[in-house]
């Protein structure tokens, strides 16, 4: 699972860091599972004072609150069992109650605890538990001393063994010491050391106790042989004694020290008069071992992962002798545990690839030597959990211009790594620094968790407020402005009091702006505001800042041939504490004019040791460096010229080749005029052939940089030196480049070559390489040049000339293969050698032959002359046959009107056809065709295309369903509007007699089991007046036969001009259409002539 954290900025900015996966010591969140984590522990030496009880820490954290369980000495310490010891509830801290008369060595041991709940288990370091102990001197017998003056003395102190051992006051005078074992040394004796009270005390700290050794009694004889006050200091006198080493014995000795710790070296020395000790120059040399018990590098950290995830633990220590790494699971080996097949131990890693929910656990980490061990826990807590953001949302951060800001974003489930860019900074935890807040940083920031289980935002607000102090630097000189603003109550206005007027000084509503700022304006500004019901102050320190003043005073003193000390005086630093001091130097000899940084110094120290070189004119100048910039220069110091010398280095970059054959160019790069060391520099070049017995050539040029050599052999070998010398002498001797004299072209040609062909497009070329002799030159490689003549199915006079192909081998090779040839295919192969000169002559030209390889794609394919079941398929042979043509394949499926392809069928052809009539295909159907050539190789790539049958025109429905056919819908639209043009004139006959009484022929006709119809039954109801220029509808039969008025089927007889109504011929009933008495009889036989407009419509479908 990929976990990214980002920040990014709006209003102002856009700033976005994405944050990989790294393992960080996260606090889970406390709703959350999590393996037990040892958060304190007693230390790894515990010394216990026999006089309180014994109390061993053991706390831990986790979720569920894990149980605590003890071994001492290696197996389970029952705590239940023994009423002296009890756990603190929650806690894992044992009490041990030994005052109460238990002996106190009885709980002496190695003590280890265990943290465990069902997401894993961690232990504590191994605690050796020990009583301290201040032990009582051994009583001795009456010791009484008695020496000569003028030897040398030790008295014993011999300190009881406590736990932990007691503290020996060292060091008395020169003549007199004490060893760190608390032995006292005289060097001398004299008289006055006569004494009977010489007692050696042993301070035991744990329980601020002193013991004291049985006094020593010591009388001193005066030599008979001397005098005293005469002869002391008479050098070379019998009296005196020569020097020598009371501790350490003997003229070498060694010491073992572990890292860490303070190493002592003891060194007293015995002799008359009292010797100086001097470290550096001794005559005893002490070889000092340092040894160190296991350190860590990189402990462990705790891994929080999701399902599927990897994690890496890492346990890098060091130590001397180097420590061996052990890696225990929740407390047990790991080569005990059960096995995992997703955990991995390379050493001092564990690889855990692709984990599950439900394999947390606690890994151990521990690293021993024979001095010592370190051991870590690290959990692995698989959580399928989306990250969380752990800072307050839509917090405010409020910060100064020019200070920096820190805006948190803690988040759990997105570990992450962290880069730095100007002017951000993201830390580890998540923490967003601005070095230098400005107000353009103000706006709001999002920092973004993100995992592959989710994402999660926080919005954090920067306000970037102005100074209530700061200067600019303008045309108008330094500037200082104090804002005063204060919140009040709308209805209050406050005034502003209290800063003094002076006509540097400009004051508004809410700042003072003092314009050119001066040494003397520094103080402190209070501003008081005031409205008619309070008051309230603020106060600021002015403090002017600026450059410091250049250094000045320089003085050159301890000259030395390659050193001078240098002095000054730092000049005031203005408020800003100097950093630091560039010495700088200008060379009046070779470069006058131009100042270089010689060294810088810091800022507390106002001199330097400079080391120099020879035969230069120095002077020397400081820059001072405080927070604001850069001071000006001093004054320079005298001049200080170094004496010349001879050279202490020879020319770089020297090398030697020819340019041309016979010639070798020897070049180096020259010294510069600082590395001359002294006037009349010159080169020593030198050379002479390799391996060869013959004197150095030598030849002494100016300072040039370069030298050529003529008349050598073409290319051979030459060891060159180029040595530098001055009119004081020559730089050591130099060291041996070596060169090569000019190359020449290759003189002889590949021999022996064969071609052993592969396959279709491969070839591999052999030849035996030329001689190194005749190459005259360094080798470059081999060039194959190879170029196609023709296909082989090609006549000669066919031929396309194709251009010359090469490839380089490079170096001493004699075989390459040639990739990319064409197959079937004649070509023509030779060889050159090459050097960085040119190439030398071709090998003899030989020929090869490609073999058959798959041909091409046909040229073309070609769907003509479609019928209802057939289609004619053309085609053209292939491009490129790459062999003999030995047939087609053609293969052909049907594809239907959702796109979806049928069964294929397959036919092959001879390679002479280029055309078919394929037949018995489905009538106006798609069909998709795919056609390939092949050779004895096999089918080369295919050629695709499509095409439609003719469509079968007699069948209007066949295959397809009629009613979603576009000529079908248009047909009934055409005859739709025929209808409706018939009823249009039918309405324009009728309305030629007038008005029709229709509503009272009904009434005259009323039939009393006759009843209006209603639309809903498909009928219809009364007639009204105003419906007489209306369309007829339509109306029912009676069962009985016989036609009601206003339920007339196909005819309009109902409406004639008077009479009953009766039949027709073709079925029509005539009715009344007239108001009139009486009836023309002729109309009732002319009314059968015209059909009735539905009988019309009836007929025509």
């Amino acid at each position: 699972m990929e976990r990214h954290r980002k920040w990014t900025l709006g209003i102002w900015a856009y700033l976005l860091l994405v944050l990989e996966h790294l393992t960080l010591a996260l606090e889970v969140p406390l709703d959350l599972p999590q393996p037990p984590t040892i958060t304190l522990q007693s230390p790894k030496d515990y010394i216990f004072d026999p006089r309180e009880p014994i109390v061993i820490h053991c706390e831990a954290k986790g979720k569920p609150h894990p149980s605590f369980s003890w071994t001492r000495n290696g197996t389970h310490f029952d705590i239940e069992k023994d009423s002296k010891v009890t756990m603190k509830p929650n806690s894992g801290t044992l009490v041990i109650d030994i005052i109460s008369g238990e002996k106190a060595e009885a709980y002496e041991g190695t003590y280890q605890c265990t943290a465990h709940n069902n997401h894993g288990t961690a232990v504590s370091n191994n605690i050796v538990i020990r009583q301290s102990r201040s032990p009582l001197w051994s009583k001795e017998k009456d010791n009484k001393i008695v020496v000569q003056m003028g030897n040398s003395l030790v008295l014993q102190c011999r300190p009881p063994a406590g736990l932990p051992p007691p503290i020996i006051i060292l060091s008395l005078s020169p003549r007199v010491s004490q060893a760190v074992n608390g032995d006292l040394y005289f060097s001398n004796v004299l008289l006055s050391d006569t004494r009977t009270d010489y007692i050696c005390y042993a301070r035991f700290p744990r329980t601020q106790t002193i013991q004291q050794k049985q006094p020593i009694s010591v009388t001193v004889l005066e030599s008979k042989t001397m005098n005293l006050r005469l002869n002391f200091m008479i050098y070379g006198t019998r009296c005196e004694r020569k020097p020598g080493f009371m501790m350490p014995l003997g003229p070498t000795s060694t010491q073992m020290v572990l890292k860490g710790e303070t190493l002592v070296l003891e060194c007293i020395a015995e002799g008359l008069p009292t010797p100086n000790i001097i470290y550096g120059s001794a005559y005893h040399i002490i070889k000092v071992t340092v040894k160190a018990a296991p350190f860590w590098i990189s402990a462990p950290r705790n891994l929080i992962l999701a399902p599927n995830e990897t994690g890496i633990l890492t346990c890098r220590v060091s130590g001397e002798p180097k420590p061996k790494i052990s890696w225990f699971i929740n407390g047990v080996p790991l080569q005990n545990a059960p096995e995992d097949r997703s955990r991995k131990v390379e050493d001092d890693t564990v690889i855990l690839s692709n984990v599950q929910t439900g394999t947390s656990a606690v890994y151990q980490c521990n690293a021993s030597n024979e001095f010592g061990y370190v051991l870590a826990n690290a959990f692995v807590n698989v959580l399928a959990e989306p990250p969380r953001v752990l800072t307050p949302p839509n917090r405010i951060y409020q910060v100064i211009t020019n200070n920096h800001a820190l805006l948190d974003c803690a988040s759990f489930g997105s570990p992450s790594e962290y880069k730095d860019g100007d002017p951000y900074v993201i830390h580890e935890n998540g923490t967003l620094e601005i070095h230098v807040a400005q107000p353009l940083n103000t706006g709001k920031y999002t920092c973004i968790a993100t995992n592959n289980l989710g994402i999660k935002e926080n919005h954090v607000f920067l306000e970037v407020k102005g100074q209530s102090l700061y200067r600019e630097s303008g045309a108008e000189g330094m500037k200082a402005v104090f804002e005063c603003k204060v919140k009040h109550d709308p209805s209050l206005i406050p005034t502003m009091t209290g800063l003094k007027t002076v006509l540097r000084f400009r004051m508004t509503t809410e700042s003072l702006v003092i314009k050119d700022v001066v040494d003397e304006d520094e103080g402190t500004y209070a501003c008081h505001m005031n409205t008619t019901l309070d008051h309230d102050s603020a106060s600021a320190m002015l403090t002017v800042v600026e450059r410091p003043d250049p250094p000045a005073d320089l003085e050159l003193t301890g000259q030395a041939e390659r050193s001078v000390e240098l002095t000054w005086t730092p000049g005031d630093e203005h408020n800003s504490l100097t950093q630091k001091f560039i010495v700088q130097y200008e060379d009046l000899l070779h470069r006058p004019g131009v100042w270089v940084n010689l060294t810088e110094v810091p800022g507390t120290s106002p001199t330097t040791q400079l080391n120099l070189s020879p035969y230069v004119y120095y002077s020397f100048r400081v820059v001072a460096v405080n927070g604001v910039g850069y001071s000006d220069p001093s004054q320079p110091s005298r001049q200080y010229r170094t004496n010349p010398a001879a050279p202490d280095e020879n020319p770089s970059d020297v090398k030697g080749e020819g340019s041309e054959p016979g010639n070798l160019v020897i070049s180096w790069t020259p010294l510069t005029g600082l590395q001359s060391n002294g006037p009349g520099l010159e080169y020593r070049v030198q050379w002479k052939q390799k391996d060869v017995e013959e004197e150095w050539s030598t030849k002494t040029v100016a300072n040039v940089s370069q030298f050529v050599v003529s008349g050598t052999p073409t290319y051979v070998p030459y060891e060159i030196k180029v040595q530098a010398i001055n009119n004081y002498g020559t730089a050591p001797e130099p060291d041996v480049a070596i060169g090569y004299s000019g190359e020449d072209l290759p003189l002889t040609a590949p021999d022996s070559v064969q071609i052993m062909v592969h396959n279709s497009t491969v070839a591999e070329v052999h030849w035996e390489p030329v001689s190194f002799p005749s190459v005259r030159g360094k080798l470059q490689g081999y060039k194959v040049y190879y170029r196609r003549e023709r296909g082989l199915h090609e006549a000669e006079e066919e031929a396309q000339p194709q251009p010359e192909q090469f490839l380089l081998f490079s170096g001493n090779r004699s075989e390459g293969r040639l990739p990319g040839l064409q197959p079937y295919s004649l070509y023509q192969l030779h060889i050159k050698v090459l050097n960085s000169k040119g190439e030398g002559p071709a090998s003899a030209s030989k020929p090869f032959e490609t073999k058959e390889g798959v041909p091409g794609p046909p040229s073309y394919l070609n769907a003509v002359q479609p019928s209802l079941d057939s289609l004619t398929l053309e085609w053209g042979p292939p491009q490129s046959n790459n062999g003999r043509l030995v047939g087609y394949t053609l293969k052909y499926q049907p594809v239907n009107s959702t796109s979806e392809l049928g069964p294929i069928k397959e036919m092959t052809f001879l390679p002479n056809e280029t055309t078919f009539v394929l037949s018995n295909l489905n009538t106006s159907m798609l069909y998709k065709f795919y056609l390939s050539a092949k050779t004895i190789k096999g089918s080369g790539p295919d050629i695709s295309q499509e095409a439609f049958t003719a469509m079968d025109t007699t069948v209007a429905n066949r295959q397809v369903d009629i009613a979603t056919q576009g000529w079908f819908i248009g047909l009934m639209c055409a005859i739709a509007l025929l209808i409706l043009v018939l009823l249009i004139v039918c309405f324009i006959k009728r309305n030629k007699g007038g008005k029709y009484p229709v509503k009272e022929k009904e009434d005259a006709h009323q039939d009393p089991e006759i009843q209006p119809m209603k639309e809903d039954d498909g009928t219809f109801g009364e007639y009204s007046d105003t419906e007489d220029h209306k369309p007829l509808k339509g109306s029912r039969t009676p069962s009985n036969g016989t036609v009601r008025r206003d339920e007339s089927d196909d005819s309009l007889v109902d409406y004639g001009e008077g009479g009953d109504g009766q039949f027709n011929e073709d079925g029509s009933f005539i009715g009344q259409y007239s108001g009139k008495k009486e009836r023309d009889t002729h109309e009732g036989n002319e009314s059968s002539e015209a059909p009735s407009p539905v009988n019309a419509m009836n007929s025509f479908v």
